[in-house]
């Protein structure tokens, strides 16, 4: 059988944006055009594996002013099989230290001839304020704790490869609620195509406010597990949190952690998954990590589609006049 010819996709007509700063913004029609361009690309590169030159010319910059080394590898290597340059910038070194603003910074980038801008900053908002300054397409990486929504959109495109739709499914959060940019894309994003969605985690981590928004909250996850089609465990932010919201990681992991005991309660097809970087025998058991029911790696190749799918359909050769 031959391969699939390496065409682009078509753009989406509801597609006129020229960022993605967030899921909260997106319609549910907005939200499927980026995961049915994801899963093109995906079948025409042989699972992101081979090159399509559809953005050769432009040219991406990653400005990273967070550690990061899966989301910017993520969308170096997206940016490249879509045939673009890219550029990596990291704050450390930088001439940020000597007293350059963050904006001057994002100008002087933009001044070499940059296409489209990653963005990854501890303060939210940060990627709203690049759009109303610069002229280039700008790309949410990650705000502080608000939005993080190609890592939304990657986690809700796995849950779609196995379900075929997520009307009806029912999703559980567990975890950092509160200092979670992953929880608040996979919210609205999981709200928008009609999944009924349980977050889960400690009082002082998960606030009874999310019921405002038709977000079911509990605090026990022996009562969540046998209801949730797919729960996913997301990391305890240790590095946002300026006081201990419980008293010892051990009890956390008594009361919160995936373990081989929870999943004998649970559903006999539920989908484990974790946004990564993992913490082992805090939010999950290896073996459970490990085992049949883990979609993890699915996640971390699905993130590569995504950016592909995202970069394209933002910056693409004949992209959309419009300036959202």
């Amino acid at each position: 059988m031959s391969a699939p010819a390496l065409e682009p996709p078509s753009r989406a007509s509801c597609w006129t944006r020229r960022h993605l700063l967030g899921l909260e913004e997106l319609s549910a029609d907005e939200v499927n055009a980026v995961l049915d361009t994801a899963q093109h690309f995906k079948r025409a590169t042989g699972d992101c594996r081979r090159k399509l030159n559809v953005l050769a010319g432009k040219t991406c910059a990653n400005l990273f002013f967070e550690n990061s080394t899966r989301t910017r590898t993520s969308f170096s290597l997206a940016a490249r099989r879509l045939g673009a340059d890219t550029i990596d910038f990291s704050s450390t070194g930088s001439s940020v230290s000597k007293g350059e603003t963050f904006i001057d910074t994002a100008k002087t980038i933009e001044a070499m001839g940059i296409d489209a801008v990653v963005v990854r900053h501890r303060t939210p908002g940060t990627p709203h304020l690049l759009a109303q300054t610069l002229s280039c397409t700008v790309i949410n990486g990650g705000d502080g704790p608000h939005e993080h929504p190609t890592q939304g959109l990657l986690d809700i495109l796995t849950i779609r490869q196995h379900r075929g739709s997520l009307a009806g499914l029912t999703v559980g959060l567990v975890g950092d609620i509160a200092h979670s940019r992953t929880a608040r894309s996979n919210i609205w994003g999981l709200k928008k195509l009609g999944a009924h969605v349980i977050v889960c985690g400690p009082s002082t981590l998960v606030s009874k406010r999310w019921e405002e928004l038709g977000i079911e909250v509990s605090y026990n996850l022996d009562d969540v597990i046998p209801r949730v089609d797919v729960l996913n465990l997301l990391r305890i932010q240790f590095e946002r949190l300026s006081t201990r919201p419980f008293p010892s990681v051990r009890e956390y992991a008594l009361l919160y952690a995936m373990t081989r005991e929870r999943m004998a309660r649970a559903k006999s097809d539920i989908l484990i998954m974790a946004p990564g970087p993992i913490n082992r025998g805090v939010e999950i058991t290896p073996d459970v990590a490990d085992g049949p029911h883990s979609v993890i790696l699915e996640q971390v190749n699905n993130g590569l589609a995504i950016r592909m799918a995202v970069l394209w359909l933002c910056c693409g050769q004949d992209s959309s006049d419009g300036d959202r």
